[in-house]
């Protein structure tokens, strides 16, 4: 503010304090308040004690670099905290700063601005008043935005300042593409009905990609992509055509009437993963990549007929993620220091087991990157090959060839490698070759497909191997699940039923009192579905003397004993119950992890258990 204003403010100020309307006090107040608002963030921040002018000064040589805006790079370079920031902001605006996570939104107020444009603004409506409205905005001193607004709304608007990854998160749940979807299928089969073409040679024209079948597909995709979707099922039935998309291992359903579009679905998809779209008899396998934004997705799909005609399933791999590392992959701290120590073992065979969608590969990718150096040879056989890793040997199995996972190990073994991946232990000839590679001066990594530690050992005798190979090669294993992250949003305290308290009763080993326990009631941030995100649960089951001995002797049961008296074994349960106590998840995943161990068919037998008390939930 210039000298020549500020005096003029004085003067007229002194004319309202003449006329009895303020105060000199509440004059005061005033230019104050004026003068804070037209000073810069920085100087505001060293103001309060919240910056150094060093700090200020690097932020701002970041800035030029970057692009970016001073408070924003005050963030990323930790200088100051972003609520911190954002409030200080909202005051020297005098506008509110509203927590998204707490504040209840109407989706239908939301919705009346289109998606470009509350991305392109990154704004959001909170609140619609008859003559103006609330809008949440990152940058509320952009004036092109609020120009923009108020010409869309034909409104006065009203800025509030919003964080910016909340509002990100809120615009994914709200602009879901479920009625999109559903409006798709609905053009595509009236307009599968009303033309006669021929469908294979409209979707290999790249001219008509804006037919209703490309643009339900990549509207589907989208979607899938958006809610951090793994799996995509579409799934016909006899008058219904269901389209289920897996978050957080659960499965949700959009059903639709159109059943009649789902050959139009499944030959368009068989085109892009160049398989015969001819062929609606036997399953088919294949894979293609898309791009959804700025992400590269890999997906692998699998046609099965049926009676209603061909499922497909897609898996959905973001390759712009690149590889996790070990500690990101969520292991207690004393089984990620085991762990690291054990794939650094010269030689020995080390097993990572859990169900189908468990994170074992990903654990596998995550050690090898941690081994892969110039002075180390890694050979994989993996079904199918889902990262890309430099420098490592990776042959993709193709039985329909006999390029099978025994007859890749036994060619591996004479490539002179000192490391071995073997995507999984299928049958007694992969296991027996990879046993004796691991006797053989060989790190061999592998998984099974079973349900803890224990029975994984025991699986390899059943498989046909000897007991003395898996005693001697055998170094441990580590068997892990992934359970659902409570919404750290809407929980709340929650009071255990008694099916809960008599499974706190069998896994607790301390004291656990009701008020420990929290649930997710369901908010806007989770679908409503109280979860949000996943974490692995692990248990780490290292080979000891007298577990090799029982296993020499060929016997399950004491085996068994031995691996929950060993040291330092602590089953899944007992970590997934430490977990729903810190408030990480609920009860209810505990007891759906204790039920999959209890009930598989994996389960080792109580009679060969004896007195086992560790893995099965029992």
């Amino acid at each position: 503010m210039s000298q020549e204003n500020q005096d003029k403010k004085l003067r007229i100020g002194d004319l309202l304090i003449e006329k009895g309307v303020i105060s000199e006090d509440q004059l005061k107040e005033a230019l104050n308040e004026q003068k804070t608002r037209s000073k810069r963030i920085g100087d505001l921040l060293i103001e309060r004690g919240l910056i150094t002018n060093e700090q200020l000064q690097e932020a701002l040589r970041y800035q030029k670099e970057s692009g970016l805006k001073v408070g924003k790079a005050l963030i990323e370079l930790g200088f100051v905290k972003e609520d911190v920031l954002l409030d200080l902001l909202a005051r020297q605006m005098q506008i509110p700063f509203i927590e998204l996570r707490r504040y209840r939104y109407d989706a239908e107020i939301v919705r009346r601005l289109p998606e470009s444009v509350a991305r392109r603004y990154r704004c959001i409506i909170l609140k619609a008043e008859p003559d103006s409205a609330l809008v949440g905005m990152v940058d509320p001193s952009d004036l092109y935005a609020i120009d923009g607004l108020t010409s869309r709304l034909e409104t006065e608007i009203k800025p509030a300042i919003v964080r910016e990854s909340d509002l990100n998160t809120i615009l994914d749940v709200v602009y879901r593409r479920s009625d999109e979807i559903s409006t798709l299928a609905t053009e595509l089969k009236s307009e599968l009905e009303e033309t006669d073409f021929n469908l294979a040679d409209l979707l290999q024209s790249d001219e008509q990609s804006d037919a209703p079948v490309v643009r339900l597909l990549q509207t589907l995709f989208e979607d899938a992509v958006r809610s951090k979707a793994s799996d995509i099922h579409i799934e016909p039935d006899e008058k219904v055509l269901r389209l289920r998309i897996r978050i957080d291992g659960i499965l949700s359903e959009q059903e639709m009437p159109e059943a009649s579009i789902a050959s139009a679905l499944t030959s368009r998809l068989k085109i892009m993963a160049g398989l015969d779209i001819s062929e609606r008899r036997l399953p088919q396998d294949g894979r293609f990549n898309i791009r959804v934004g700025i992400k590269s997705i890999d997906v692998r799909l699998s046609t099965l007929p049926t009676q209603n005609g061909e499922s497909v399933v897609m898996r959905l791999l973001d390759r712009s993620t690149g590889l996790i590392d070990l500690e990101q992959l969520g292991m207690p701290p004393s089984i990620l220091k085991r762990f690291r120590q054990l794939i650094h073992t010269p030689h020995g065979m080390i097993l990572v087991t859990g169900p189908t969608g468990s994170g074992k590969t990903t654990t596998l990718y995550a050690a090898l990157e941690q081994l892969n150096d110039p002075e180390v040879k890694i050979i994989t056989a993996e079904d199918p090959v889902e990262f890309r890793l430099q420098r490592t040997q990776q042959v993709q199995i193709n039985s329909e060839i006999g390029l099978t996972f025994a007859k890749v190990l036994r060619s591996a073994l004479r490539q002179d490698p000192d490391i071995i991946l073997v995507g999984e232990m299928r049958d007694h000839d992969t296991s027996e070759i990879g046993l004796r590679a691991a006797m053989t001066g060989h790190l061999v990594l592998s998984t099974l497909h079973t349900n803890d530690a224990i029975t994984s050992a025991i699986r390899l005798l059943d498989m046909g191997a000897e007991g003395y190979l898996v005693a001697t090669a055998l170094r441990a294993v580590i068997a892990q699940r992934l359970i659902r992250r409570v919404c750290s949003n809407c929980n709340e305290p929650h009071q255990p039923t008694s099916s809960e308290r008599a499974l706190i009763a069998s896994l607790a080993t301390q004291p656990t009192i009701a008020s420990d326990f929290v649930h997710g009631k369901g908010c806007a941030f989770c679908s409503n579905t109280g979860y949000r995100g996943r974490i692995g649960v692990f248990e780490l089951l290292e080979m000891t003397p007298e577990m090799a001995d029982a296993m020499r002797r060929s016997n399950p049961a004491d085996f068994a004993t031995a691996s929950n008296l060993s040291e330092g074994f602590v089953p899944f349960t007992q970590v997934a119950l430490e977990y729903a106590r810190q408030g990480i998840t609920t009860l209810e995943e505990v007891v759906r992890v204790a039920g999959e161990i209890a009930d598989t068919p994996d389960e080792i037998p109580a009679t060969d258990l004896g007195a086992n008390t560790g893995t099965d939930g029992s």
